[in-house]
Formats: C-alpha cells, structure tokens, sequence
C-alpha cells in the first residue's frame, strides 16, 4: 500500500517494497515460460508492532475506517495466503 500512497519518514522501507513489487513483475513472464510462478503477497496495513510503534491510536483508527473491513489486518489473515502459496497448489 506504501508504493501507492507513501507514508513520511518510510523511505527505506518503502523502496525495498516497490523493489519487490518491481522483481515480482519483470520475473514473472520469464520464469512463467519455464512454468514456474512468480507471486507478490500485498497485505496493507496490519496490526503489528512496527505499525503501532510509528502510529498513534487516532491515525490507527482513521485507517482502519479507510479499509473495506473497517480494520487493520492479523497477521494471520496473511499466513493463510503464504501457506497456500508455499503449497503444492499454489503454483
């Protein structure tokens, strides 16, 4: 979400996002012709620690309301894509 809307005082980790995001893209028409995937998990803004810790509780609140669930993501709403994508059928 950062390489869409970037957020201050986040260079670094928004460059190495956009990177990925970057790699994802041009990998993925090379390495699909030898059959192999290339995928990108982009999660948005979930609740953890270094979210907190650069956030205060009102911008915490304000993007929770701006996400169609009307809050931050779990970590574990995520591991379930990465296990499916680390499976066998997630090729």
């Amino acid at each position: 979400m950062n390489t869409v809307r970037p957020a201050r005082c986040a260079a670094s980790y928004i460059t190495s996002k956009g990177a990925i995001e970057q790699l994802t893209a041009v990998t993925a028409p090379e390495l699909g012709e030898r059959g192999i995937t290339a995928n990108t998990v982009w999660p948005g803004a979930t609740d953890t620690d270094p979210l907190r810790g650069v956030n205060p509780a009102e911008a915490l609140l304000a993007i929770a309301k701006a996400i169609a669930l009307g809050r931050l993501g779990e970590p574990a709403d995520i591991a379930g894509v990465f296990a499916s994508l680390a499976g066998p059928d997630g090729r």
